[in-house]
């Protein structure tokens, strides 16, 4: 299926305290879109709006697969995983008492996902070969990149169309974050997703971007249309490569 994401105008945040002002992007079938930030600016927040975690005061968030339009504003986290979103999130969340992959069984709790168990579980083990070692070793007992490849392939799990990913870098190593990086490409390509990812480690977010965005206090300052639009922005050079 076809799917792409539309944000228009969104206003939101935590109460009486406004995160989000009039913020708008899109995100096109098979792109990999990232939202480039430092934190406290936003990235986790617009998420969480798309994932129906938080309500936006105002504006829209427009579903399209194959045609059919969906405005997400008021739709339930699990409304909006039955609609083909899946999000893996900053601090990976996983369940420390439950094993690897009952782990990965719970990211398969959408209808259409029950379906394909056993395949998209052979998939996820063939990409991160490492899980499937571990099938049966307790998620908390893990390093930060092994829990880091379980969130990852539990969000598969759910077979989505877009995946949302969630600040995949932090508390890793560079070497593991350029690992981790290289791994959500490749299930891109394989699985055929579209992605939004929210990052602040510029250098390594860049690898695989098609085109991205800067969110600044809850505004997109620039929008680039290319990778080399953003490597080569001032703002850029300024606040992430130390130009």
């Amino acid at each position: 299926m076809a799917s792409s994401l539309t944000v228009n105008n969104i206003d939101g945040g935590y109460g009486s305290v406004r995160v989000l002002h009039d913020l708008s992007i899109t995100v096109d079938f098979g792109e990999t879109v990232v939202l480039l930030g430092s934190n406290g600016n936003g990235k986790s927040t617009l998420l969480k709006c798309i994932t129906g975690l938080i309500k936006p005061d105002r504006g829209e968030i427009i579903l399209n697969v194959d045609g059919e339009k969906t405005d997400l504003v008021g739709k339930t986290p699990e409304e909006v995983v039955t609609a083909g979103i899946s999000m893996v999130p900053e601090g990976r969340r996983l369940f420390p008492a439950l094993t690897v992959e009952e782990n990965l069984y719970l990211g398969a709790y959408r209808k259409f996902a029950r379906k394909k168990i056993s395949e998209n579980l052979d998939f996820v083990y063939e990409i991160f070969p490492r899980l499937k070692e571990r099938r049966n070793q307790l998620a908390g007992s893990m390093s930060g990149g092994e829990q880091q490849m379980v969130a990852v392939a539990r969000g598969i799990m759910s077979d989505p169309t877009i995946l949302l990913v969630d600040e995949p870098s932090v508390g890793l190593a560079p070497n593991l974050v350029s690992h981790m990086i290289g791994k959500i490409r490749e299930l891109k390509e394989k699985k055929n997703l579209t992605v939004l990812m929210a990052e602040q480690n510029f250098n390594q977010a860049i690898k695989i971007a098609d085109r991205g965005y800067i969110i600044v206090h809850g505004e997109i300052e620039f929008t680039a249309a290319s990778a080399d639009e953003l490597a080569n922005n001032e703002m850029i050079k300024q606040y992430y490569l130390g130009v």
